[in-house]
């Protein structure tokens, strides 16, 4: 044997020898920022670097799935996440705001400085999963409920009180997932191993057999590479699977609603990057303006923004075009500025419905959102049409 053979046997060895996978990158104990210490986890209202469930199987099993990617990952109170990114420099125009982030997330963690000017992945994980507590807080606050009012541990309604699902996570039994990945290989590998997808793009998907939901994206979709665009998408689809589990995911409710919600709590975070729904083997409508109020006052003026009838009539993604887009944003925006007890008492009456056997039932939806509107809002859909067209014109300016 040569002696150039013997070294690469040799080297391959000492790769697969027992403590190698200690040293990758991703192992818990290389966070500097909480040194995995369970006091300063429960602090910081974390649970774990992992191992945990995650997708069809668990984060060791993904691990080894993505063997090429370095996936950080982190346990929530109420989310479980992983995220496979790089460092990340802290750009001028956005400096601001994550040293705001940086500040809230040093109260918890004192290794933090609020002026770090970049980010390794172990810190990004953390950030991260502090922006989806946040996203939490903010859907909470918009459904107008509290923790408590969901079942404390996962069971079947004994048909007591109020259906408000299974589980304790809005209803659903296990804790909302997100996985974002550095490539769409990655994507594609990690969406057919699981659930036999091959589709490129950001997935929201309902893993039956854990009763949780998962979101799963890349940054090679789109411009997610800037993190002021992927902080939005996450909240655009978190938003989505948070209202689909709002008192259980049994059945789909109305595609304006959730789009529209998706839309407001992403632009709440930046106006700048803006995603938007399709339906599988469809392009979705896309529009790179930031400011939106004058192109629904356009709308409106021009008599051509999408009724009230015609939006809860929608019936997949792929019928959404930019008006409707435009829409959809503009009536949620309407609806938390001038009537948010409303527009909580509107999704509390359509998710959770049950029939006479207690079994969650949304066979009627198009009956029961019109009670809904009515009961909620005060108005019929047409009274609701030109109560909104009047708002817009009165408060949004022109270009």
């Amino acid at each position: 044997m040569s002696r150039q053979i013997a070294i690469l046997i040799g080297a391959a060895l000492l790769l697969a020898a027992p403590g190698a996978d200690a040293q990758r990158a991703n192992d818990p104990a290389a966070c500097e920022w909480c040194r995995s210490d369970p006091a300063l986890l429960e602090a910081a209202g974390l649970v774990s670097h992992g191992p945990f469930p995650f997708g069809n199987e668990d984060s060791t099993r993904v691990d080894a799935l993505l063997a090429v990617n370095d996936v950080r990952w982190i346990e929530s109170r109420h989310f479980r996440i992983g995220f496979a990114l790089g460092p990340h420099k802290v750009k001028p125009e956005e400096k601001n705001k994550i040293r705001a982030e940086l500040t809230k997330l040093a109260a918890v963690l004192p290794a933090v400085s609020p002026k770090e000017k970049i980010l390794d992945p172990w810190l990004r994980a953390h950030l991260y999963a502090q922006r989806c507590e946040e996203i939490w807080t903010r859907f909470l606050e918009r459904m107008q409920v509290k923790e408590e009012d969901f079942p404390a541990t996962p069971q079947p309604w004994n048909r007591q009180g109020k259906y408000m699902g299974e589980g304790p996570y809005l209803g659903e039994r296990e804790k909302f997932e997100l996985l974002i990945l550095p490539s769409e290989a990655g994507h594609v590998t990690f969406l057919k191993h699981h659930f036999g997808l091959l589709i490129k793009q950001t997935q929201r998907w309902n893993i039956l057999s854990r009763d949780c939901l998962i979101a799963v994206m890349h940054i090679e979709d789109g411009g997610l590479r800037e993190d002021r665009a992927l902080h939005g998408h996450v909240a655009f689809n978190l938003t989505i699977n948070l209202l689909d589990g709002y008192k259980h995911y049994s059945y789909e409710t109305p595609i304006w609603i959730r789009e529209g919600l998706a839309h407001h709590m992403e632009r709440e975070i930046s106006p700048l990057y803006n995603s938007f729904d399709s339906s599988e083997g469809a392009v979705a409508a896309m529009t790179s303006k930031s400011k939106w109020e004058p192109e629904v006052k356009k709308l409106v003026l021009a008599g051509q923004a999408p009724r009230m009838a015609e939006l809860v009539a929608l019936k997949g993604y792929a019928e959404l075009e930019l008006p409707h887009h435009f829409t959809t944003w503009g009536v949620v925006d309407y609806l938390l500025r001038t009537n948010p007890a409303g527009f909580a008492c509107l999704n509390d009456r359509l998710h959770g419905h049950v029939d006479d056997q207690g079994i969650p039932d949304g066979s009627n939806l198009l009956d029961l959102h019109r009670e809904a509107f009515k009961e909620c809002l005060g108005m019929s859909y047409s009274e609701f049409d030109s109560a909104f067209a009047a708002w817009v014109l009165a408060n949004y300016g022109s270009d």
